[in-house]
């Protein structure tokens, strides 16, 4: 069973970006207690920006009740007036951070052609321009992908789409990829890391190396709604505009994961207001987490099923030559600590197929079947399969 660690990674809000941040954490930690619900106690890693600029830029194309939901479910609208403008600067300020790179991306079939609406509006909220692909060769376009994720992620990401995941049907899809390295500002040392015991979420133990450091943190006690007791410290890194805030429960017996429900922007205003300089010495796992996941389940919980439906989805803003849906959304995190700081990198994808595409049938069960003269309506041969490629017996004399 894989041990449980939980921590947040954040980039500080800035004056003039509060509302858009806001809401766009608010949404990704939406997200992440969904992720949370269904991860059986698995170590879980996730970008909030990451999933919140996909969805945005999914958004500035969807109608209708499709472009209803995503306002509803992310608490904002890229499409209203001064939004986009917003979010092109948060991306600009984040990206002029020491050791991080965001950046957008939309690769779109190369035989069809998208709105001028759509594309001026990429290019103003997310500074992105769609580039041509040949999807009727889908392996080539996947490797095409693969490497534009591999080179926006320093190469933490090399393989982020896996065989089979586009088909010729494939028409558009969205990316977001997210880079981070940082270094501490006040590094471990690693003479200090010793091999000590980690109590896992399932009950069990293993033996891990904890990194410790005596130092001034900011540290808070704090209750939860429910009346959970539990610690935030905070780890900045060089530069102080980027920490790392680790929350623990008090309780040993009590699941990280039941303070999941607490986590929202102004919580987090909360937690940074009430934070105070203590001495403490701090004993932190040195930890890789390397985790897929298919969000396409908790984003259906939170009301945006219809994207993802052939009846449904409205993306009509995209394009007038075909309709469009959403047939799967998925991160990769992957974010190595040690003594000297964070590395961390996301990639988020939002793969469109036509609403045109024809849809398989598959006789994989027993069926009947009809041979019939269609000028006459004689029925010349019919029968029941039930065991496909059953030979029959001759009849015994």
């Amino acid at each position: 069973m894989v041990c449980v660690y939980v921590f947040l990674f954040l980039a500080l809000c800035r004056a003039g970006f509060c509302s858009l941040q806001e809401h766009q954490t608010d949404f990704g930690l939406q997200v992440f207690s969904q992720l949370v619900e269904g991860s059986k106690g698995e170590n879980l890693a996730f970008s909030p920006y990451g999933v919140a600029s996909l969805l945005g830029m999914a958004q500035l194309g969807a109608g209708g009740t499709t472009r209803k939901a995503l306002t509803a479910a992310m608490g904002f609208s890229l499409q209203e007036k001064g939004m986009s403008r917003q979010q092109r600067l948060l991306q600009r300020d984040l990206s002029s951070e020491e050791g991080v790179e965001v950046i957008s991306g939309v690769l779109v079939e190369r035989k069809m052609s998208l709105e001028k609406g759509y594309r001026r509006a990429l290019a103003k909220a997310f500074q992105t321009h769609p580039h041509q692909v040949d999807f009727s060769r889908p392996e080539q376009a996947r490797s095409i992908i693969n490497d534009w994720v591999s080179d926006h992620t320093a190469g933490a990401i090399p393989k982020f789409l896996p065989p089979g995941s586009l088909t010729d049907e494939t028409r558009l899809v969205l990316l977001n990829a997210l880079h981070f390295q940082g270094l501490w500002n006040v590094p471990f040392d690693t003479k200090l890391t010793q091999e000590r015991i980690f109590h896992c979420a399932n009950g069990s133990s293993v033996p891990v190396p904890m990194m410790r450091l005596t130092n001034r943190f900011k540290y808070g006690e704090f209750v939860s709604a429910d009346g959970l007791d539990y610690d935030v410290i905070e780890l900045p890194y060089e530069g102080d505009s980027l920490s790392m805030l680790l929350v623990l429960p008090f309780e040993p017996e009590v699941s990280v994961s039941a303070l999941t429900k607490e986590l929202s922007s102004r919580k987090i205003q909360q937690w940074r207001a009430e934070l105070r300089s203590v001495k403490r010495q701090l004993a932190l796992p040195r930890f890789t987490l390397d985790c897929e996941v298919d969000l396409k389940t908790a984003l259906s919980n939170m009301g945006l099923g219809s994207m993802f439906s052939l009846a449904t989805a409205d993306f009509t803003r995209i394009t007038a030559d075909e309709q469009l849906y959403v047939s799967k959304v998925l991160q990769r995190v992957k974010i190595e600590v040690d003594e000297q700081g964070t590395k961390g990198a996301a990639a988020t994808s939002a793969v469109m197929f036509s609403r045109m595409a024809v849809e398989e049938i598959t006789l994989d069960r027993p069926f009947l079947f009809i041979i019939q003269h269609q000028p006459t309506g004689a029925v010349l041969f019919m029968g029941q399969v039930n065991q496909p490629h059953q030979q029959l017996q001759p009849s015994q004399p």
